[in-house]
């Protein structure tokens, strides 16, 4: 009898030892929002949808840390992303489109292998108002709504934290027979942030990425990313600038964009005002500008959930049609009001 409740002292042990080491977190968001969208085609062009994470895209995820000892540590990440008005899954239905990574973390900084953000993509959610969500979303505009989200087939460097500074660089694999340069991708992001100020840099440089731009196929696309935040304590301003070319398989169908970005929010009470103006300046194309103002406001209900509304109206010239519209020089705006939870 003694020697039975020595083996399960002993079994418990081992047991609290192994889950002290290993922690696994289920978390995730559930957002739906009610949309009114105008495409500028006619005076009947207006659609009223229930759309899901229209602040932030619904989804559920497994995050997990494992202690290996000396200083080691292994980490995971699988995210499943869903439609909150359907339940169908998102990003061409793949099970863990979000995310899907595996990494090792030391002194060294960390290295993650999968599916990844993109660090440019992080570097425009950091400084822009919106976050990259609601109808102000900066990805929309910048680069010609080009802008890298996730990659497959990554390889991620991060630094470590040191004093504010971060850095990390991601190396995509194109996985193409016969050519290390075919379909290859790398990117990099670099940011500041110490008390009221928040720099940040992103680079993201990609060889055949097969995406149709009228009137041809991109070849090679480079982006580069470069704005900041400053915290005046009633509101923060933000600002950005984006330099992109998308080189095409058709001579002389380059396009080459340059973005501004000049935005302010502001904390009431528990809630933020959101306002942003952003510029889209095709340089090699006559009369392809486009601008979007955007205003936002978030209301914080408890720490998991909000309620938000959002406005945007994005101008077209004469050869543009950016922000959804049905064709070149349509106007466009989008309104919407909804709910978020995060768990």
């Amino acid at each position: 009898m003694k020697k039975t409740l020595l083996a399960l002292a002993v079994m418990g042990a081992l047991a609290g030892t192994a889950s002290a080491q290993s922690n696994v977190t289920v978390y995730g968001v559930l957002d739906i929002a009610l949309n009114v969208a105008d495409n500028g085609a006619s005076a009947n062009s207006r659609t009223i949808s229930l759309d899901n994470g229209t602040q932030l895209p619904s989804r559920i995820g497994f995050k997990g840390v494992e202690d290996l000892g000396g200083g080691l540590s292994a980490s995971f990440q699988l995210e499943n992303g869903f439609n909150s008005d359907s339940g169908a899954i998102t990003q061409t239905g793949r099970l863990f489109g979000r995310q899907a990574w595996v990494g090792l973390n030391g002194a060294f900084g960390s290295v993650k292998f999968g599916r990844q953000w993109a660090p440019l993509f992080l570097a425009l959610a950091e400084i822009d108002p919106f976050e990259v969500g609601l109808a102000g979303d900066a990805s929309l505009m910048f680069g010609s709504g080009t802008y890298p989200l996730r990659t497959d087939n990554t390889v991620n460097y991060s630094l470590p934290a040191m004093n504010g500074l971060t850095g990390q660089v991601s190396y995509i694999l194109g996985e193409t027979p016969g050519s290390t340069s075919a379909n290859r991708q790398y990117g990099v992001g670099l940011g500041y942030a110490n008390g009221p100020i928040n720099v940040q840099f992103g680079y993201h440089n990609a060889n055949s990425t097969n995406t149709t731009v009228a009137p041809a196929t991109v070849a090679d696309a480079k982006h580069l990313l470069l704005g900041g935040v400053y915290d005046f304590g009633v509101v923060k301003a933000h600002l950005g600038y984006g330099d992109s070319t998308r080189d095409s398989t058709v001579a002389g169908s380059a396009v080459k964009d340059r973005n501004w970005m000049a935005g302010l929010s502001a904390p009431i009470g528990v809630g933020t005002l959101m306002f942003s103006y952003i510029r889209n300046n095709v340089r090699n194309v006559a009369n392809a500008d486009s601008t979007m103002l955007a205003l936002g406001y978030s209301h914080a209900l408890s720490k998991r959930t909000s309620v938000y509304t959002s406005y945007s109206h994005t101008s077209n010239e004469a050869n543009a049609a950016m922000g959804g519209a049905a064709a070149n020089g349509n106007d466009t705006s989008l309104f919407n009001v909804g709910i978020r939870h995060k768990f």
